[in-house]
């Protein structure tokens, strides 16, 4: 569950990977292993603590941004030194979905979702959603007029909602 403090809307995640956020996130204990997250850092999370979005086009930005994460279609900073997945039996592939697999369909997701975004609706959403950047350089980016940007965002998050199935 969020709550907030001094301006903050602090949220518990799950270290395991299987963390999507949102409303389902909020309604599971505690995991062994989690981390405070800060949800009014992101400018989406901006958004949603100063109630210029709605929940459900929060958690619909939330699942655009961890699929774009999962398919690890951002720079990379480091070095990967995680292995090739290990199979259960010789000759045999693991069961559950190796790493690669997993970025495949993160990254079907995601292309998936801008699709059902739309046509210019897909640009801010991967500015502000997956790049970081805040309301007022993702319009000064796309050449729009100010205060254009919040609208188009929210339309662009209604689809991504619908896309994902967002109640």
């Amino acid at each position: 569950m969020a709550r907030r403090d001094h301006g903050r809307l602090l949220v518990e995640r799950a270290l395991d990977g299987n963390d999507r956020g949102g409303r389902a996130a909020k309604q599971r204990a505690i995991p062994a292993r989690s981390v405070t997250v800060n949800l009014a850092e992101s400018p989406l999370g901006w958004l949603f603590a100063h109630k210029q979005i709605s929940e459900r086009q929060f958690d619909a930005g939330e699942r655009l941004r961890d699929d774009y994460e999962r398919s690890q279609l951002g720079a990379r900073i480091t070095m990967d030194w995680s292995g090739a997945p290990l199979a259960q039996s010789r000759g045999g592939s693991a069961e559950a979905l190796d790493s690669t697999s997993a970025q495949v369909e993160a990254r079907r997701r995601f292309d998936a979702a801008l699709a059902a975004a739309g046509p210019g609706l897909s640009d801010i959403l991967w500015r502000v959603v997956c790049s970081g950047d805040g309301m007022r350089e993702a319009e000064t980016a796309l050449g729009w007029p100010a205060r254009a940007g919040k609208l188009v965002l929210s339309l662009a998050l209604d689809r991504v909602a619908d896309f994902y199935r967002i109640g």
